[in-house]
C-alpha cells in the first residue's frame, strides 16, 4: 500500500510504498486491549504494603471474657475482623503484576495499531522532522505548519535538537522507532514517523 508522505511545510510530496501485513492489517480491539493492559500492567511496580495480625501493634491481652457477654469470641484485637487489626491477604511489596504476552501476538499487535492509524488518518509521514537548533519556539512553529498540536514523533534515530526542543512541549513526545510501544502509539491523537522509521518499523515488525 502507498502512504502519504508531507514536507516540512505541510505540502504534499512522492508517496511512500509500505508493507500490506503492517500498515493493512484487520483491525483486532481484543488484541489491541490485551496488549495495552500487558504492556501498562508491566510497568508497574508493587510499592504498597500491608500490614498481617503479626505486625500490627496490639496487646496480646483477651479483650473482654469468653463466656457471658453476649458478644462473639475474640482473642485479640489484631484480628482482621477487628477495626484496626491486620489484613488477612494483605498487599506486598514483592507482589508482582506482570503479564506475559508472546512476540507473534506482539508483533500482530503493533500491525493491527499501525493500520488502523492509517484508516483513521491519525497517521502523518514526514520527509525529515530536523530542527537547526534546540529552540522550543522553532519546534512549536514546526508542529503548527504540519497541523499537529498533541502528537508522537518517531525517527529512526533521535537527534539531540529535536528532543531538547520538544520536551517542554505538553502532549508532545519524541522517541526512536525501536522505543516505540502500543500505548504510546494508540494514546496520542497523532503519530508523526519520517520515512527511515517507516522502515525501521517494517524492519523490525513486518
Amino acid at each position: 500500500m502507498e502512504l502519504k508522505v508531507i514536507n516540512t511545510q505541510g505540502q504534499a510530496v512522492e508517496g511512500l510504498q509500505a508493507s500490506d501485513a503492517l500498515f493493512g492489517r484487520d483491525y483486532n480491539e481484543a488484541l489491541v486491549h490485551q496488549l495495552v493492559t500487558a504492556y501498562l500492567a508491566n510497568a508497574r511496580s508493587g510499592n504498597r504494603a500491608q500490614l498481617t495480625r503479626a505486625e500490627v501493634k496490639h496487646s496480646t491481652k483477651k479483650p473482654f471474657r469468653q463466656k457471658g457477654t453476649g458478644r462473639a469470641r475474640a482473642g485479640m484485637t489484631s484480628s482482621p475482623v477487628w477495626r484496626g487489626g491486620g489484613r488477612a491477604f494483605p498487599n506486598s511489596p514483592e507482589e508482582n503484576f506482570s503479564q506475559k504476552v508472546n512476540r507473534k501476538m506482539f508483533r500482530a499487535g503493533i500491525a493491527t495499531i499501525l493500520s488502523q492509524l492509517v484508516r483513521e488518518d491519525r497517521l502523518v509521514v514526514v520527509d525529515d522532522l530536523a530542527v537547526d537548533s534546540p529552540k522550543t519556539k522553532e519546534f512549536a512553529a514546526k508542529l503548527k505548519t504540519l497541523g499537529v498540536d498533541q502528537a508522537l514523533f518517531i525517527t529512526k534515530e533521535l537527534d539531540e535538537n529535536l528532543y531538547l526542543s520538544s520536551r517542554n512541549l505538553p502532549n508532545v513526545l519524541v522517541i526512536e522507532a525501536q522505543q516505540a510501544d502500543p500505548y504510546s502509539l494508540v494514546r496520542f491523537k497523532k503519530v508523526v514517523m519520517t520515512r527511515d522509521a517507516v522502515k525501521q518499523f517494517e524492519e523490525q515488525w513486518a
